[in-house]
């Protein structure tokens, strides 16, 4: 009997990574459009403005979410602080960094810098004492790392070759979401996935609502294109709140090197939406880059 209880708890535990897994690769592939999309909004909308609209559609969104949920929704007096940091480094830090960045880099110069998330997020939970170094785990960051360096790299450096100052301001970006992802991990089992998401980017929002009667145009607003409106919702809606949302599920149910180490699987999912979206071919950097990559997901995860 007893036997028999033990291999259902272990069922119910696997069915939950299971979802969570899936979870997290949802996230994967909105993070990798989000790249483009992100991009061709930046050609009508300048970063400051585009991060104060995105922000204002994810904040009233999280406010009905909250709104929902009633007075339980409300955080305690005693979490404010930490929600204040957490909204400074997901709002001004890490999408007003990431903006500014891509307006003078590339979508694959963002997405090879969002691949360090796992790399970054291992060494600080080796600092903190939450993991051991593990000779797997090591292999496969290092695995999925090169992956995407040949998924980026390999047709030269000159094809692949950014302004600097705006890898290095996604690159302070990618730092902001480590710290992000490390802060919620600690708050989620006391508070819930949905409460902390929506809670943070409210604070975000706040960080951020200042810039829109400094930065928002009318003029601009009105001249800008259906496909430019379409490319903020999706930011607002899609990747501000859907893809958050499963990015703090994930975390929930599993560690955060494990969760993170899914963002290198951004750059291949972005290279296949530029097939089909911009109709560029798949190069044999795509296969190697991308089996790779996977290879060190399983590495990983077996750690």
């Amino acid at each position: 009997m007893e036997v028999s209880v033990e291999a259902g708890a272990a069922r119910v535990e696997a069915r939950a990574k299971g979802v969570a897994y899936a979870a997290v690769v949802a996230q994967a592939l909105i993070s990798s459009l989000t790249y483009l999309v992100a991009r061709r909004a930046l050609a009508d909308i300048a970063p400051q403005p585009l991060l104060a609209l995105r922000f204002a559609l994810a904040g009233a969104v999280f406010v009905a979410i909250l709104c929902a949920g009633g007075r339980a929704s409300i955080p305690p007096r005693a979490l404010w602080p930490r929600l204040v940091l957490m909204g400074f480094l997901v709002g001004p830090l890490n999408q007003g960094f990431f903006f500014t960045g891509l307006a003078l880099s590339t979508p694959a110069h963002a997405s090879l810098l969002y691949a360090l998330t796992p790399t970054f997020v291992y060494l600080l939970s080796l600092w903190r004492g939450r993991e051991r170094l593990s000779a797997t785990a090591v292999a496969g960051l290092t695995a999925a790392l090169l992956g995407v360096v040949v998924l980026l790299l390999g047709r030269g450096l000159s094809a692949a070759t950014g302004p600097l100052w705006g890898d290095l301001l996604i690159l302070v970006a990618v730092l902001a979401w480590v710290a992000y992802t490390d802060q919620g991990k600690q708050l989620i089992p006391a508070h819930g996935s949905t409460r902390m998401t929506a809670w943070t980017m409210v604070m975000g929002a706040l960080w951020v609502l200042p810039l829109f009667p400094l930065t928002v145009r009318a003029e601009a607003l009105a001249h800008a294109s259906a496909a430019t409106w379409a490319c903020l919702g999706y930011l607002g809606v899609v990747t501000s709140v859907i893809s958050y949302l499963l990015w703090y599920f994930a975390l929930s149910r599993l560690d955060a090197s494990k969760v993170a180490v899914f963002s290198n699987l951004q750059p291949v999912f972005t290279a296949v939406a530029a097939l089909v979206l911009l109709d560029e071919p798949i190069h044999w950097e795509l296969v190697v880059g991308g089996a790779l990559v996977l290879a060190g997901v399983r590495l990983t995860q077996r750690a």
